[in-house]
């Protein structure tokens, strides 16, 4: 055997040595009996797609389950990724979950231009009409409860049941003369500056700061929901999400929440330091009518994933209701 022959004997070696070690350490990634079981316990086909909006912009989504609907919008600089521990609950109680991906985010395309409130709206509009969904419950954390709010302004709620506010941004973030409790311009400014800077090492220091509450004394810091966060937030445009962030902090819900007429319920950590409380889920609570706000005593703005077994439950327990 020649040197050549040998050194590719060699990486075929490292190779099925590699795989078998995958296969020993049993990773979520690697099919198994269980997890093939596993699967059967959800109701209908597990589907993903794309559909392209009225301006060219494809947009990703995924489908599970099958029941009465309940769609997700997803908050900045994320994904529908961020949605999946409610999401495989929720498909596993009898519910169709479905959840895209916002343009410019995660798999969807980058458009240069529409990386704003009406258009994130027109597109889940879009994306409800299409499926012909009916009876929705809509769910939005973060940036993606102003989505929902902009949806039901500019698109009534005829399609809807139910709506909650996770952690969202609504009414307004930014301080202005009419709305003094909101966050002055220089932090939304840093933000832009940051992301301009060295856009991979702000989302590191957000995700493994204030966003999960890691930055707390004596917090339990997951080094997993960090990178997590950061590969969704890589996996966006960078010219989408720093446009985002003028959508999300300057655009003006107020006049949107005020045409909610559903059931709304509203969550949000009283130690939320992405989005505080006071100018957000509280003041929302006073704008909704038959609004629900459940305030989580010590919960970041991730709550989701940092107390998703409460928040399961809550969600759980309003859709029913």
């Amino acid at each position: 055997m020649d040197s050549e022959e040998q050194v590719d004997q060699q990486r075929r070696t490292v190779m099925l040595g590699g795989v078998a070690a995958l296969g020993a350490l049993n990773f979520p990634f690697v099919a198994t009996a269980a997890t093939a079981n596993q699967a059967h316990q959800f109701h209908g086909e597990k589907k993903m797609a794309y559909f392209k909006t009225k301006d060219g912009t494809d947009i990703y989504y995924k489908d599970w389950g099958s029941g009465q609907p309940v769609v997700f919008c997803h908050g900045w600089p994320l994904n529908s990724d961020s949605w999946e521990s409610q999401m495989i609950f929720l498909a596993a109680q009898g519910y169709r979950c479905i959840a895209h991906d916002r343009r410019g985010h995660g798999r969807s395309s980058q458009p240069w231009q529409g990386n704003d409130m009406d258009h994130y709206a027109d597109d889940l509009h879009q994306l409800i009409e299409l499926l012909d969904l009916k009876n929705v419950i809509l769910f939005g954390f973060s940036t993606g409860g102003g989505e929902v709010a902009r949806y039901i302004g500019r698109h009534g709620s005829k399609r809807l049941a139910k709506a909650g506010l996770i952690s969202a941004v609504p009414p307004l973030m930014l301080k202005t003369d009419s709305n003094p409790g909101g966050l002055p311009m220089s932090v939304f400014d840093g933000i832009r500056a940051g992301s301009l800077a060295n856009r991979a090492q702000l989302y590191l220091d957000i995700a493994g700061g204030p966003f999960y509450g890691f930055n707390r004394p004596g917090a339990k810091v997951s080094q997993g929901l960090i990178y997590s966060w950061w590969a969704q937030g890589m996996q966006a445009g960078h010219k989408n999400t720093y446009d985002c962030i003028k959508a999300f902090s300057e655009t003006d819900f107020r006049e949107d929440l005020k045409k909610f007429n559903i059931p709304t319920l509203i969550v949000h950590g009283d130690d939320d330091q992405i989005v505080p409380i006071e100018a957000a889920g509280r003041a929302a609570a006073k704008l909704v009518k038959n609004s629900k706000l459940i305030e989580y005593a010590g919960a970041p703005h991730g709550l989701t994933d940092t107390h998703k077994e409460q928040f399961n439950k809550d969600m759980l327990a309003f859709i029913k209701a």
